[in-house]
């Protein structure tokens, strides 16, 4: 890897991203992210490894109608936020950090540097690679951890990653919890035993791991003063648009003036398909496996919840993201905790 290059990517991409609200100040003088392949949006494509997306038919719906490391056909969640991949682990990504934050330096100033850095919004996405593309096709793992006790091993980690964070300046902090990991089309096609359904004891072992998610920040919000961290739930309106998948989707509005009264007729254009992929069969397909010449990919990706056998689509995406603005809001605005 060339390590001044991924620097630059991880530097340019913390210190650029910020929200905005409507006169176009920016709410946070910077987003930073860690996390895995949920939240890649290309750092993966300077890296040796075949957990990348850089290629079609991956980002064939993005605004620039090309491949951008975005494992999805078009925007991330995050992108609706703001208008990293499990390859790089979280302590690694803290080391990119702490030289991000002395390039910052450089260029600005420690005064105009530390103001940025405390100000900052910090967003933490990981947990899905670790279960989903690591302990469970891990005999290894396996024969050294239950699923409940690497569940422990990821919490301690995210106890020490939040501590060592804070004491680099980070203030307000969100994190997300597990997906229901158990509806991924490769889970359930691997260990659904020819069912179509979520594999709901998989689906226990993130449901599990979110609530000692939330009782590891309750304590490490009572250790470290000022700190703002808010938990983003992202388990419960996937299984829900997972499990309902007609229920959502796009709404139209269409208005005729009929005798001087509005008619207003609304239209619901619904997913029709969560239970596979859209590239490829949509079964087992990700990350090279997912290709333009991948036989079966449909030609509508809105209609699918996901987009491989592992990532959303960018309908998917805006969805989650609808649902985590009063947590986003709560991060950024108040001072009280939602979850």
């Amino acid at each position: 890897m060339d390590y001044l290059s991924s620097l630059m990517t991880v530097c340019f991409l913390f210190a650029t991203v910020v929200f905005y609200i409507t006169n176009g100040e920016p709410v946070v003088p910077a987003l930073f992210i860690f996390g895995d392949s949920i939240v890649d949006v290309g750092n993966n494509n300077k890296l040796h490894t075949v957990v990348k997306a850089d290629f079609f038919p991956y980002g064939r719906d993005f605004v620039t109608k090309n491949p951008t490391g975005r494992m999805s056909n078009g925007k991330l969640a995050i992108d609706y936020a703001c208008d990293f991949s499990h390859v790089i682990p979280l302590m690694n990504q803290l080391e990119f950090y702490k030289d991000c934050q002395e390039e910052l330096v450089k260029l600005i100033g420690k005064e105009n540097a530390t103001s940025i850095i405390s100000g900052a919004a910090y967003l933490l996405v990981d947990g899905s690679g670790d279960f989903a593309q690591n302990y469970f096709i891990n005999p290894i793992l396996q024969n050294i951890y239950t699923p409940y006790q690497f569940s422990d091993v990821l919490m301690q980690e995210y106890y020490n990653f939040i501590q060592n964070l804070y004491a680099l300046g980070a203030r307000k902090i969100g994190v997300t919890t597990l997906p229901p990991i158990g509806c991924m089309p490769f889970i359930i096609t691997k260990f659904g035993y020819h069912s179509n359904k979520c594999v709901e004891t998989i689906n226990n072992v993130a449901l599990d791991f979110n609530k000692k998610l939330n009782l590891t920040t309750e304590n490490l919000i009572k250790k470290l003063p000022g700190v703002k961290l808010v938990i983003f739930d992202i388990y419960q309106p996937l299984y829900e648009l997972i499990i309902r998948p007609s229920d959502y989707g796009t709404k139209y509005n269409y208005s005729l003036l009929i005798n001087l009264f509005l008619c207003v007729k609304l239209i619901h254009a619904g997913f029709f398909e969560a239970r596979k992929g859209c590239c490829g069969t949509g079964l087992l397909e990700v990350a090279t496996l997912c290709n333009k010449i991948s036989i079966g990919t449909c030609a509508d990706a809105s209609k699918y919840v996901f987009w491989d056998s592992f990532h959303p689509t960018e309908a998917t995406n805006k969805i989650l993201m609808d649902h985590l603005i009063p947590a986003a809001t709560s991060l950024l605005y108040s001072n009280q905790t939602v979850r």
